[in-house]
Protein backbone atom coordinates (compact mmCIF):
# COMPACT_ATOMS: atom_id res chain seq x y z
CA UNK A 1 0.00 0.00 0.00
CA UNK A 2 2.80 2.43 0.87
CA UNK A 3 4.53 1.70 -2.42
CA UNK A 4 1.34 2.47 -4.36
CA UNK A 5 0.91 5.84 -2.58
CA UNK A 6 4.55 6.78 -3.08
CA UNK A 7 4.15 6.42 -6.84
CA UNK A 8 1.75 9.42 -6.84
CA UNK A 9 3.98 11.80 -4.75
CA UNK A 10 5.95 14.18 -6.95
CA UNK A 11 9.61 14.61 -6.21
CA UNK A 12 9.95 17.78 -8.34
CA UNK A 13 8.76 21.33 -7.56
CA UNK A 14 5.84 22.39 -9.72
CA UNK A 15 5.95 26.07 -10.79
CA UNK A 16 2.66 28.00 -10.48
CA UNK A 17 0.84 28.66 -13.72
CA UNK A 18 0.48 32.32 -14.79
CA UNK A 19 -2.97 33.86 -14.25
CA UNK A 20 -5.28 34.06 -17.25
CA UNK A 21 -4.59 37.19 -19.37
CA UNK A 22 -8.21 38.27 -18.96
CA UNK A 23 -7.81 38.54 -15.18
CA UNK A 24 -4.68 40.72 -14.88
CA UNK A 25 -3.26 43.89 -16.35
CA UNK A 26 -5.29 46.66 -17.92
CA UNK A 27 -7.89 44.33 -19.39
CA UNK A 28 -8.35 42.54 -16.10
CA UNK A 29 -8.73 45.77 -14.13
CA UNK A 30 -11.28 47.13 -16.61
CA UNK A 31 -13.25 43.90 -16.61
CA UNK A 32 -13.20 43.60 -12.81
CA UNK A 33 -13.99 47.24 -12.00
CA UNK A 34 -16.17 48.42 -14.89
CA UNK A 35 -17.82 45.37 -16.42
CA UNK A 36 -18.21 42.98 -13.51
CA UNK A 37 -22.01 42.80 -13.87
CA UNK A 38 -24.49 43.70 -16.63
CA UNK A 39 -25.57 46.80 -14.68
CA UNK A 40 -21.95 47.89 -14.25
CA UNK A 41 -21.42 47.44 -17.97
CA UNK A 42 -24.40 49.64 -18.89
CA UNK A 43 -23.40 52.36 -16.43
CA UNK A 44 -19.77 52.26 -17.61
CA UNK A 45 -20.77 52.64 -21.26
CA UNK A 46 -23.09 55.57 -20.48
CA UNK A 47 -20.49 57.29 -18.28
CA UNK A 48 -17.74 56.71 -20.85
CA UNK A 49 -19.86 58.17 -23.64
CA UNK A 50 -20.66 61.23 -21.52
CA UNK A 51 -16.99 61.75 -20.61
CA UNK A 52 -15.91 61.52 -24.25
CA UNK A 53 -18.66 63.92 -25.32
CA UNK A 54 -17.79 66.44 -22.56
CA UNK A 55 -14.05 66.19 -23.22
CA UNK A 56 -14.51 66.81 -26.95
CA UNK A 57 -16.74 69.83 -26.34
CA UNK A 58 -14.37 71.29 -23.74
CA UNK A 59 -11.40 70.76 -26.05
CA UNK A 60 -13.22 72.41 -28.95
CA UNK A 61 -14.31 75.35 -26.79
CA UNK A 62 -10.99 75.89 -25.01
CA UNK A 63 -8.65 75.22 -27.93
CA UNK A 64 -9.95 74.57 -31.44
CA UNK A 65 -12.60 77.33 -31.52
CA UNK A 66 -10.82 79.65 -29.05
CA UNK A 67 -9.42 83.08 -29.85
CA UNK A 68 -5.95 83.71 -28.42
CA UNK A 69 -5.07 87.12 -29.88
CA UNK A 70 -6.97 90.33 -30.34
CA UNK A 71 -7.19 93.90 -29.14
CA UNK A 72 -10.93 94.19 -28.50
CA UNK A 73 -14.25 92.34 -28.53
CA UNK A 74 -14.42 92.08 -32.31
CA UNK A 75 -11.80 89.33 -32.24
CA UNK A 76 -14.10 87.10 -30.16
CA UNK A 77 -17.42 87.81 -31.85
CA UNK A 78 -18.93 85.14 -34.10
CA UNK A 79 -20.39 86.15 -37.44
CA UNK A 80 -24.14 85.91 -37.33
CA UNK A 81 -24.19 85.92 -33.53
CA UNK A 82 -24.10 82.92 -31.24
CA UNK A 83 -21.46 81.53 -28.94
CA UNK A 84 -17.97 80.77 -30.15
CA UNK A 85 -14.94 79.39 -28.38
CA UNK A 86 -13.10 80.78 -25.38
CA UNK A 87 -11.94 84.39 -25.60
CA UNK A 88 -8.42 83.99 -24.23
CA UNK A 89 -7.56 87.35 -25.80
CA UNK A 90 -9.67 88.91 -23.02
CA UNK A 91 -7.58 87.15 -20.36
CA UNK A 92 -4.37 88.17 -22.11
CA UNK A 93 -5.43 91.82 -22.31
CA UNK A 94 -6.57 91.91 -18.67
CA UNK A 95 -3.89 89.65 -17.20
CA UNK A 96 -1.99 92.46 -15.48
CA UNK A 97 -5.19 93.75 -13.93
CA UNK A 98 -6.15 90.24 -12.78
CA UNK A 99 -2.79 89.89 -11.03
CA UNK A 100 -2.22 93.40 -9.62
CA UNK A 101 -5.54 95.24 -9.77
CA UNK A 102 -5.01 98.93 -10.53
CA UNK A 103 -1.68 99.02 -8.70
CA UNK A 104 0.53 101.61 -10.47
CA UNK A 105 2.29 99.97 -13.40
CA UNK A 106 5.70 101.38 -12.55
CA UNK A 107 5.48 100.06 -8.98
CA UNK A 108 4.39 96.49 -9.72
CA UNK A 109 7.97 95.29 -9.28
CA UNK A 110 7.40 95.69 -5.55
CA UNK A 111 4.66 93.06 -5.64
CA UNK A 112 6.93 90.75 -7.64
CA UNK A 113 9.75 91.15 -5.10
CA UNK A 114 7.34 90.45 -2.24
CA UNK A 115 6.02 87.28 -3.89
CA UNK A 116 9.55 86.05 -4.67
CA UNK A 117 10.66 86.64 -1.06
CA UNK A 118 7.60 84.80 0.23
CA UNK A 119 8.17 81.87 -2.14
CA UNK A 120 11.84 81.56 -1.17
CA UNK A 121 11.15 81.65 2.56
CA UNK A 122 8.24 79.22 2.35
CA UNK A 123 10.34 76.86 0.22
CA UNK A 124 13.11 77.05 2.81
CA UNK A 125 10.69 75.79 5.45
CA UNK A 126 8.73 73.36 3.29
CA UNK A 127 11.66 71.48 1.73
CA UNK A 128 13.22 69.18 4.36
CA UNK A 129 16.74 69.25 2.92
CA UNK A 130 17.10 73.03 3.05
CA UNK A 131 19.26 73.94 6.10
CA UNK A 132 18.87 76.75 8.66
CA UNK A 133 15.19 76.13 9.41
CA UNK A 134 15.24 78.32 12.51
CA UNK A 135 16.66 81.30 10.61
CA UNK A 136 14.10 80.73 7.85
CA UNK A 137 11.27 80.69 10.38
CA UNK A 138 12.47 83.92 12.01
CA UNK A 139 12.75 85.66 8.65
CA UNK A 140 9.36 84.40 7.47
CA UNK A 141 7.28 85.08 10.58
CA UNK A 142 9.11 88.00 12.24
CA UNK A 143 10.77 89.95 9.42
CA UNK A 144 8.92 89.28 6.17
CA UNK A 145 5.49 90.69 7.26
CA UNK A 146 6.97 94.12 7.94
CA UNK A 147 9.17 94.11 4.83
CA UNK A 148 6.13 93.16 2.75
CA UNK A 149 4.06 95.90 4.39
CA UNK A 150 6.67 98.52 3.53
CA UNK A 151 7.09 97.25 -0.03
CA UNK A 152 3.38 97.10 -0.78
CA UNK A 153 2.32 100.36 0.87
CA UNK A 154 5.46 102.46 0.47
CA UNK A 155 6.25 102.64 4.18
CA UNK A 156 7.13 105.89 5.96
CA UNK A 157 4.36 105.46 8.52
CA UNK A 158 3.75 108.32 10.93
CA UNK A 159 3.59 106.72 14.35
CA UNK A 160 2.33 108.55 17.41
CA UNK A 161 4.42 108.63 20.56
CA UNK A 162 2.11 106.12 22.23
CA UNK A 163 2.85 103.60 19.48
CA UNK A 164 6.59 104.07 19.98
CA UNK A 165 6.18 103.53 23.72
CA UNK A 166 4.11 100.39 23.06
CA UNK A 167 6.82 98.94 20.79
CA UNK A 168 9.47 99.35 23.46
CA UNK A 169 7.09 98.05 26.13
CA UNK A 170 6.80 94.83 24.11
CA UNK A 171 10.60 94.74 23.92
CA UNK A 172 10.79 95.17 27.70
CA UNK A 173 8.35 92.30 28.30
CA UNK A 174 10.32 90.06 25.91
CA UNK A 175 13.57 90.95 27.69
CA UNK A 176 12.11 90.18 31.12
CA UNK A 177 10.74 86.86 29.82
CA UNK A 178 14.22 85.91 28.59
CA UNK A 179 15.75 86.86 31.93
CA UNK A 180 13.18 84.90 33.95
CA UNK A 181 13.85 81.84 31.78
CA UNK A 182 17.34 81.60 33.31
CA UNK A 183 17.60 79.12 36.20
CA UNK A 184 19.32 81.57 38.59
CA UNK A 185 16.79 84.38 38.17
CA UNK A 186 13.32 84.70 39.69
CA UNK A 187 10.77 87.45 40.17
CA UNK A 188 11.68 87.94 43.84
CA UNK A 189 15.06 89.51 43.00
CA UNK A 190 15.01 93.29 43.42
CA UNK A 191 16.17 94.36 39.90
CA UNK A 192 13.68 92.01 38.26
CA UNK A 193 10.91 93.12 40.60
CA UNK A 194 11.59 96.80 39.83
CA UNK A 195 11.75 96.07 36.08
CA UNK A 196 8.41 94.26 36.20
CA UNK A 197 6.90 97.16 38.14
CA UNK A 198 8.17 99.65 35.56
CA UNK A 199 6.70 97.57 32.74
CA UNK A 200 3.35 97.51 34.55
CA UNK A 201 3.57 101.28 35.09
CA UNK A 202 4.28 101.81 31.38
CA UNK A 203 1.22 99.76 30.45
CA UNK A 204 -0.95 101.72 32.89
CA UNK A 205 0.28 105.05 31.50
CA UNK A 206 -0.46 103.94 27.95
CA UNK A 207 -3.99 102.88 28.88
CA UNK A 208 -4.67 106.19 30.62
CA UNK A 209 -3.13 108.09 27.70
CA UNK A 210 -5.47 106.32 25.28
CA UNK A 211 -8.51 107.14 27.43
CA UNK A 212 -7.85 110.87 27.80
CA UNK A 213 -7.02 113.57 25.27
CA UNK A 214 -3.74 115.06 26.51
CA UNK A 215 -1.67 117.87 25.05
CA UNK A 216 0.96 116.66 22.58
CA UNK A 217 4.53 117.83 22.05
CA UNK A 218 7.27 116.70 19.68
CA UNK A 219 10.06 114.56 21.11
CA UNK A 220 12.59 112.56 19.06
CA UNK A 221 10.56 113.35 15.96
CA UNK A 222 7.31 111.88 17.35
CA UNK A 223 4.28 113.51 18.95
CA UNK A 224 4.19 112.38 22.58
CA UNK A 225 1.97 113.23 25.49
CA UNK A 226 3.24 113.49 29.06
CA UNK A 227 1.80 110.07 29.83
CA UNK A 228 3.16 108.36 26.70
CA UNK A 229 6.65 109.78 27.16
CA UNK A 230 6.56 108.52 30.74
CA UNK A 231 5.61 105.07 29.43
CA UNK A 232 8.47 105.27 26.93
CA UNK A 233 11.10 106.01 29.59
CA UNK A 234 9.62 103.43 31.97
CA UNK A 235 9.96 100.80 29.23
CA UNK A 236 13.58 101.78 28.58
CA UNK A 237 14.34 101.57 32.30
CA UNK A 238 12.70 98.13 32.48
CA UNK A 239 14.87 96.96 29.57
CA UNK A 240 18.04 98.27 31.24
CA UNK A 241 17.23 96.60 34.57
CA UNK A 242 16.35 93.34 32.83
CA UNK A 243 19.66 93.25 30.94
CA UNK A 244 21.55 94.08 34.15
CA UNK A 245 19.76 91.29 36.03
CA UNK A 246 20.68 88.87 33.26
CA UNK A 247 24.31 90.01 33.35
CA UNK A 248 24.41 89.50 37.12
CA UNK A 249 23.05 85.97 36.63
CA UNK A 250 26.13 85.07 34.64
CA UNK A 251 25.18 85.94 31.08
CA UNK A 252 28.23 86.91 29.07
CA UNK A 253 28.93 87.49 25.42
CA UNK A 254 26.22 85.78 23.41
CA UNK A 255 23.96 85.65 26.48
CA UNK A 256 23.94 89.43 26.91
CA UNK A 257 23.46 89.89 23.16
CA UNK A 258 20.45 87.58 23.35
CA UNK A 259 18.92 89.83 26.00
CA UNK A 260 19.46 92.83 23.72
CA UNK A 261 17.79 91.19 20.71
CA UNK A 262 14.25 92.43 21.59
CA UNK A 263 15.49 96.00 21.93
CA UNK A 264 17.47 95.80 18.69
CA UNK A 265 14.40 94.34 17.00
CA UNK A 266 12.29 97.25 18.29
CA UNK A 267 14.81 99.76 16.92
CA UNK A 268 14.93 97.96 13.56
CA UNK A 269 11.13 97.92 13.46
CA UNK A 270 10.93 101.67 14.02
CA UNK A 271 13.57 102.38 11.36
CA UNK A 272 11.89 100.08 8.85
CA UNK A 273 8.36 101.36 9.38
CA UNK A 274 9.11 105.08 9.63
CA UNK A 275 12.13 105.38 7.33
CA UNK A 276 11.99 106.99 3.90
CA UNK A 277 13.13 104.44 1.30
CA UNK A 278 12.05 106.47 -1.70
CA UNK A 279 9.00 104.29 -2.39
CA UNK A 280 5.85 105.85 -3.79
CA UNK A 281 2.90 105.47 -1.38
CA UNK A 282 0.20 103.17 -2.78
CA UNK A 283 -3.12 103.16 -0.86
CA UNK A 284 -4.93 99.86 -0.44
CA UNK A 285 -7.88 101.01 -2.57
CA UNK A 286 -5.57 100.53 -5.57
CA UNK A 287 -4.79 96.94 -4.62
CA UNK A 288 -6.64 94.19 -6.41
CA UNK A 289 -6.58 90.91 -8.25
CA UNK A 290 -4.60 87.91 -7.13
CA UNK A 291 -2.54 90.23 -4.93
CA UNK A 292 -5.49 90.93 -2.62
CA UNK A 293 -6.46 87.25 -2.61
CA UNK A 294 -2.97 86.27 -1.48
CA UNK A 295 -2.78 89.07 1.11
CA UNK A 296 -6.08 88.01 2.71
CA UNK A 297 -5.32 84.28 2.49
CA UNK A 298 -1.73 84.42 3.74
CA UNK A 299 -2.61 86.83 6.56
CA UNK A 300 -5.56 84.68 7.60
CA UNK A 301 -3.50 81.48 7.52
CA UNK A 302 -0.59 83.01 9.43
CA UNK A 303 -2.88 84.45 12.12
CA UNK A 304 -5.43 81.65 12.44
CA UNK A 305 -2.99 78.84 13.26
CA UNK A 306 -1.39 80.37 16.40
CA UNK A 307 -4.73 81.83 17.51
CA UNK A 308 -6.38 78.46 16.97
CA UNK A 309 -3.72 76.72 19.06
CA UNK A 310 -4.22 79.17 21.94
CA UNK A 311 -8.01 78.83 21.74
CA UNK A 312 -7.80 75.03 21.67
CA UNK A 313 -5.53 75.02 24.72
CA UNK A 314 -7.79 77.52 26.46
CA UNK A 315 -10.89 75.43 25.82
CA UNK A 316 -9.18 72.49 27.56
CA UNK A 317 -7.79 74.66 30.36
CA UNK A 318 -8.58 73.98 34.00
CA UNK A 319 -9.11 77.70 34.65
CA UNK A 320 -12.88 78.38 34.40
CA UNK A 321 -12.58 81.98 33.19
CA UNK A 322 -10.15 81.09 30.39
CA UNK A 323 -12.17 78.04 29.35
CA UNK A 324 -15.45 79.99 29.32
CA UNK A 325 -13.94 82.82 27.25
CA UNK A 326 -12.53 80.39 24.67
CA UNK A 327 -15.80 78.43 24.44
CA UNK A 328 -17.85 81.60 23.94
CA UNK A 329 -15.38 82.93 21.36
CA UNK A 330 -15.29 79.70 19.35
CA UNK A 331 -19.03 79.08 19.40
CA UNK A 332 -19.82 82.69 18.50
CA UNK A 333 -17.55 82.81 15.45
CA UNK A 334 -18.56 79.32 14.32
CA UNK A 335 -22.21 80.28 14.51
CA UNK A 336 -21.93 83.37 12.30
CA UNK A 337 -21.50 83.19 8.49
CA UNK A 338 -18.30 84.72 7.14
CA UNK A 339 -20.23 87.14 4.96
CA UNK A 340 -21.94 88.49 8.10
CA UNK A 341 -18.55 88.90 9.76
CA UNK A 342 -17.28 90.88 6.78
CA UNK A 343 -20.36 93.10 6.74
CA UNK A 344 -20.02 93.74 10.48
CA UNK A 345 -16.32 94.55 10.18
CA UNK A 346 -16.88 96.85 7.23
CA UNK A 347 -20.07 98.70 8.13
CA UNK A 348 -20.83 98.20 11.84
CA UNK A 349 -17.38 98.40 13.44
CA UNK A 350 -16.80 102.08 12.49
CA UNK A 351 -20.01 102.99 14.34
CA UNK A 352 -18.54 101.77 17.65
CA UNK A 353 -15.18 103.53 17.29
CA UNK A 354 -14.46 106.95 18.82
CA UNK A 355 -14.87 109.95 16.57
CA UNK A 356 -11.85 110.40 14.33
CA UNK A 357 -10.63 106.81 14.76
CA UNK A 358 -10.80 104.72 11.59
CA UNK A 359 -9.35 101.47 10.32
CA UNK A 360 -8.43 100.63 6.77
CA UNK A 361 -11.12 98.62 4.97
CA UNK A 362 -8.66 95.89 4.01
CA UNK A 363 -7.38 95.71 7.60
CA UNK A 364 -10.94 95.24 8.89
CA UNK A 365 -11.45 92.38 6.45
CA UNK A 366 -8.14 90.78 7.47
CA UNK A 367 -9.08 90.86 11.15
CA UNK A 368 -12.53 89.41 10.48
CA UNK A 369 -11.20 86.58 8.30
CA UNK A 370 -8.45 85.73 10.80
CA UNK A 371 -10.81 85.55 13.80
CA UNK A 372 -13.38 83.54 11.85
CA UNK A 373 -10.81 81.02 10.65
CA UNK A 374 -9.18 80.79 14.10
CA UNK A 375 -12.42 79.45 15.59
CA UNK A 376 -12.55 76.57 13.10
CA UNK A 377 -8.83 75.94 13.48
CA UNK A 378 -9.25 75.70 17.25
CA UNK A 379 -11.73 72.85 16.90
CA UNK A 380 -9.45 70.98 14.50
CA UNK A 381 -6.51 71.27 16.91
CA UNK A 382 -8.70 70.34 19.88
CA UNK A 383 -9.48 67.10 18.10
CA UNK A 384 -5.76 66.41 17.85
CA UNK A 385 -5.26 67.17 21.54
CA UNK A 386 -8.03 64.76 22.51
CA UNK A 387 -6.43 62.02 20.40
CA UNK A 388 -3.19 62.10 22.42
CA UNK A 389 -3.08 59.19 24.92
CA UNK A 390 -3.27 60.10 28.59
CA UNK A 391 0.10 58.45 29.14
CA UNK A 392 1.81 61.23 27.19
CA UNK A 393 0.51 63.81 29.65
CA UNK A 394 1.49 61.64 32.61
CA UNK A 395 4.97 61.08 31.20
CA UNK A 396 5.46 64.82 30.75
CA UNK A 397 4.29 65.45 34.31
CA UNK A 398 6.69 62.77 35.57
CA UNK A 399 9.55 64.71 33.96
CA UNK A 400 8.57 67.78 36.03
CA UNK A 401 7.89 69.85 32.92
CA UNK A 402 5.92 73.04 33.21
CA UNK A 403 2.61 73.37 31.36
CA UNK A 404 4.09 75.28 28.44
CA UNK A 405 7.14 73.01 28.22
CA UNK A 406 4.83 69.98 28.16
CA UNK A 407 2.70 71.45 25.40
CA UNK A 408 5.59 72.79 23.33
CA UNK A 409 7.85 69.74 23.43
CA UNK A 410 5.54 66.74 23.79
CA UNK A 411 1.81 67.29 23.29
CA UNK A 412 1.45 69.87 20.51
CA UNK A 413 3.93 68.27 18.07
CA UNK A 414 1.99 65.01 18.22
CA UNK A 415 -1.42 66.70 18.09
CA UNK A 416 -0.54 68.87 15.10
CA UNK A 417 0.91 65.87 13.27
CA UNK A 418 -2.31 63.93 13.73
CA UNK A 419 -4.54 66.69 12.35
CA UNK A 420 -2.48 67.78 9.34
CA UNK A 421 -5.36 66.93 6.94
CA UNK A 422 -7.81 68.99 8.99
CA UNK A 423 -5.44 71.95 9.22
CA UNK A 424 -4.77 71.99 5.48
CA UNK A 425 -8.47 71.54 4.78
CA UNK A 426 -9.15 74.67 6.85
CA UNK A 427 -6.44 76.54 4.93
CA UNK A 428 -7.97 75.49 1.61
CA UNK A 429 -11.42 76.59 2.74
CA UNK A 430 -10.00 79.93 3.88
CA UNK A 431 -8.28 80.47 0.53
CA UNK A 432 -11.53 79.90 -1.36
CA UNK A 433 -13.54 82.04 1.08
CA UNK A 434 -11.38 85.05 0.25
CA UNK A 435 -13.63 85.55 -2.78
CA UNK A 436 -16.32 86.86 -0.39
CA UNK A 437 -14.39 90.09 0.21
CA UNK A 438 -15.65 91.24 -3.20
CA UNK A 439 -19.08 91.73 -1.62
CA UNK A 440 -17.73 94.48 0.67
CA UNK A 441 -15.97 96.28 -2.17
CA UNK A 442 -12.50 94.72 -2.17
CA UNK A 443 -11.31 93.71 -5.64
CA UNK A 444 -9.88 90.23 -5.14
CA UNK A 445 -9.12 87.90 -8.06
CA UNK A 446 -12.73 86.87 -8.67
CA UNK A 447 -13.98 90.40 -8.15
CA UNK A 448 -11.45 91.84 -10.59
CA UNK A 449 -12.38 89.24 -13.20
CA UNK A 450 -16.07 90.03 -12.79
CA UNK A 451 -15.39 93.75 -13.11
CA UNK A 452 -13.64 93.03 -16.40
CA UNK A 453 -16.91 91.72 -17.81
CA UNK A 454 -18.28 95.27 -17.76
CA UNK A 455 -15.55 96.66 -20.00
CA UNK A 456 -17.34 97.75 -23.22
CA UNK A 457 -14.29 96.76 -25.25
CA UNK A 458 -14.64 93.12 -24.21
CA UNK A 459 -18.38 92.43 -23.89
CA UNK A 460 -19.01 89.18 -25.78
CA UNK A 461 -21.13 86.07 -25.09
CA UNK A 462 -18.02 84.04 -24.18
CA UNK A 463 -16.18 86.62 -22.06
CA UNK A 464 -17.81 85.71 -18.70
CA UNK A 465 -17.26 81.97 -19.14
CA UNK A 466 -13.63 82.49 -20.14
CA UNK A 467 -12.89 84.78 -17.20
CA UNK A 468 -14.55 82.47 -14.68
CA UNK A 469 -12.70 79.43 -16.03
CA UNK A 470 -9.42 81.33 -15.68
CA UNK A 471 -10.22 82.35 -12.09
CA UNK A 472 -11.31 78.80 -11.24
CA UNK A 473 -8.03 77.43 -12.57
CA UNK A 474 -6.01 79.84 -10.39
CA UNK A 475 -7.98 78.85 -7.28
CA UNK A 476 -7.62 75.16 -8.15
CA UNK A 477 -3.88 75.53 -8.70
CA UNK A 478 -3.26 76.95 -5.23
CA UNK A 479 -5.67 74.60 -3.45
CA UNK A 480 -4.35 71.52 -5.24
CA UNK A 481 -0.78 72.51 -4.36
CA UNK A 482 -1.68 72.78 -0.68
CA UNK A 483 -3.45 69.43 -0.83
CA UNK A 484 -0.50 67.65 -2.45
CA UNK A 485 1.96 69.13 0.03
CA UNK A 486 -0.31 67.95 2.84
CA UNK A 487 -0.18 64.40 1.46
CA UNK A 488 3.60 64.63 1.12
CA UNK A 489 3.95 65.82 4.72
CA UNK A 490 1.71 63.03 6.00
CA UNK A 491 3.80 60.42 4.22
CA UNK A 492 7.05 61.93 5.44
CA UNK A 493 5.85 62.01 9.05
CA UNK A 494 4.06 58.65 8.68
CA UNK A 495 0.96 59.72 10.58
CA UNK A 496 -1.21 56.87 9.37
CA UNK A 497 -2.46 54.31 11.89
CA UNK A 498 -1.59 50.96 10.35
CA UNK A 499 -3.21 47.81 11.64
Amino acid sequence: MEEQVARFVSTEEKLPLPPPPSEVGFIGNVRRNLFATPLDSVLSVIAGAFIVWAAMNIFNWAWLDAVFTGSDRTACLVEGGGHGGACWAFVSAKFGQFMYGVYPFGERWRIDVTVVLLALLVAGLAIPRVPHKRLNAILLFAVFPFVALVLLTGGEFRFAGGTVALVFLVAAVATLSSVLAKPDVDISQLPVKIAAGLAGLALLLLLVSAAVDPDLFRFLGYRFSILSVGAFFASLAAIALGVWAGFRAGSEGAGVFGLLVPTLAALAFMVLMTGDFGLRPVPTNLWGGLMVTLVVAVSGIAASLPLGILLALGRRSSMPAVRLFCIVFIEFWRGVPLITVLFMANFMLPLFLPEGVTFNQLLRALVGVALFSAAYMAEVIRGGLQAIPKGQYEGADAMALTYWQKMRMIILPQALTLVIPGIVNTFIGLFKDTSLVYIIGLADLLGTVRRGFNDPDWITPTTPATGLVFAAFIYWLFCFSMSRYSIYTERRLDTGHKS
